[in-house]
């Protein structure tokens, strides 16, 4: 065992020696270009090393600016994203100003054409009850409002003022089951009285039996009640049925879509009736 561990470590010296004689003759020995073979082989060696060394460090270079351009490119997209959500929001904003503006016109285009002394106002509460079928405006008895005024709308007639108050006004909606308006058919000039059933129709009453009625008749106001204007649209008829030679049901569908109003002309000038009835008082 002893004569084996001499023996190899006698070969590692051999090997040991030639390769420093090696390393010695490359030192002296040039290649064709003049350069020592030891150089030039230490000069590959370490090129490489150099090359793998700088190739990572790129390698690393391109990952950190990927990230950062990726970083950067998430900050931009959540900026524009924030700013596509703005322009949503005034998108909205004006589409909205532009629907109150068309609706403010035609509100205007009705008051000129009524011929009739109104005061514009905003809605701006509604009854949530069923049972009373009620809005608030925002204009009252300091603009000259009292009780029993009616209240219009670019589609027909929206209902009558109740309760005033010195800035706001409760208005029974015509659908209220406690609202009633004189009628009268446009065609045939047949009278009734249409009445609220706190739904969204209207009963055309009191009709008489020989009165010509059909599905589709528009109704409008006859003015004998000494609220509503005459001839302002109600709605039009939209169930006759009959037992006998009387009525058994009249029907007639609002002219106002309700739950979508926004503003509404109050009637402050008296309709005949009225003004025959405070003369005389």
């Amino acid at each position: 065992m002893a004569l084996l561990d001499v023996r190899q470590r006698a070969g590692y010296l051999f090997l040991a020696v030639m390769l420093f004689h090696v390393i010695l003759i490359s030192a002296q020995v040039n290649s064709r270009s003049g350069v020592p073979v030891l150089e030039s082989v230490t000069f590959g060696v370490f090129s490489e090393v150099q090359r793998a060394s700088s190739a990572l460090v790129t390698s690393m270079r391109n990952v950190w600016t990927r990230y950062i351009g990726l970083r950067h490119v998430e900050a931009e997209n959540a900026s524009l994203k924030r700013e596509l959500d703005d322009i949503k929001v005034q998108f909205q904003e004006r589409r909205a100003l532009a629907d109150r503006a068309r609706g403010l016109e035609t509100l205007l285009e009705l008051r000129d054409r009524s011929n009739l002394k109104t005061i514009a106002a905003e809605i701006i509460a509604a009854s949530a009850s069923p049972d009373f079928r009620t809005l608030t405006i925002d204009k009252g008895t300091l603009y000259g409002l009292q009780p029993d005024m009616a209240v219009i709308a670019p589609g027909g007639v929206v209902g009558r003022i109740v309760v005033p108050s010195v800035r706001a006004s409760k208005v029974q909606l015509l659908i209220d089951r406690n609202a009633a308006v004189g009628a009268i058919i446009e065609r045939s000039r047949a009278q009734g009285v249409a009445m609220g059933s706190g739904d969204q129709r209207l009963r055309l009453e009191y009709v008489s039996e020989s009165a010509d009625v059909v599905v589709g008749d528009l109704v409008v106001t006859s003015g004998i009640d000494g609220i509503f204007p005459k001839g302002f649209t109600i709605g039009s008829v939209d169930v006759v049925e009959k037992s006998g030679p009387a009525y058994k049901r009249i029907t007639v569908k609002p002219a106002v879509d309700f739950s979508s109003l926004e503003d509404v002309l109050v009637v402050v000038t008296p309709t005949p009736i009225r003004q025959v009835v405070e003369g005389h008082e």
